[in-house]
C-alpha cells in the first residue's frame, strides 16, 4: 500500500482530553453555546479572542481570530457539523491545522463527564499538533471551569 495513513490507528491521529466538570451538562453547554461567555474561556491560558461569526448550526459558521499573550493573531474557520443540546458539538476546524473537533457531554449524577477529541487525517498532522495541544487543551478546560463557577454565581 502506498499511504502509511491506512495502517495507523485511529488513535494515533487522535488527541483527546477528558475531565468530570463540577456542572450540569446544561450549563457546560451553555458556556460553549454562549458567544459572550465562550470568548472568556476558549482557548489556553493567556489567550483572547475575538470573534467575526458565531452560528451555532448544523452547516454554520464560526470564524474568530485568537489573540496571543506573544501578540501574534491566528486566524480560525470551523464550520458546525452536528448539535445535540446538551450532548454533543461537532465542528470542523477548516482553517490549517484541519481537524474535526467532537464534544461529548454526558451526565454524571449533576456533574458533567467531558470529552474533547480532535481527530486529524493523518498521523503526521496529530503529531505537530500534539506538541502544543495536550497542554493548550487542559488549560483551555481550566478556564472553562473558572466560567462555569461564575455562571454558577450568577
Amino acid at each position: 500500500m502506498d499511504s502509511m495513513d491506512s495502517q495507523v490507528s485511529p488513535s494515533d491521529r487522535e488527541i483527546v482530553t477528558s475531565r468530570v466538570l463540577d456542572a450540569p451538562r446544561e450549563r457546560v453547554f451553555e458556556a460553549f453555546a454562549e458567544p459572550n461567555r465562550l470568548t472568556r474561556w476558549w482557548g489556553p491560558k493567556g489567550f483572547t479572542s475575538t470573534f467575526r461569526e458565531f452560528d451555532l448550526r448544523q452547516g454554520g459558521h464560526w470564524r474568530f481570530v485568537q489573540h496571543g499573550p506573544n501578540g501574534a493573531d491566528y486566524q480560525n474557520e470551523s464550520v458546525f457539523v452536528d448539535i445535540v443540546k446538551p450532548e454533543r458539538i461537532v465542528l470542523d476546524h477548516v482553517s490549517a491545522p484541519k481537524f474535526r473537533l467532537t464534544l461529548t457531554l454526558d451526565d454524571r449524577a449533576g456533574k458533567t463527564a467531558f470529552s474533547w477529541c480532535m481527530r486529524f487525517e493523518t498521523a503526521e498532522q496529530c503529531a505537530k499538533v500534539k506538541v502544543i495541544a495536550v497542554d493548550a487543551n487542559e488549560q483551555n478546560l481550566d478556564r472553562l471551569e473558572a466560567e462555569l463557577a461564575r455562571m454558577k454565581n450568577d
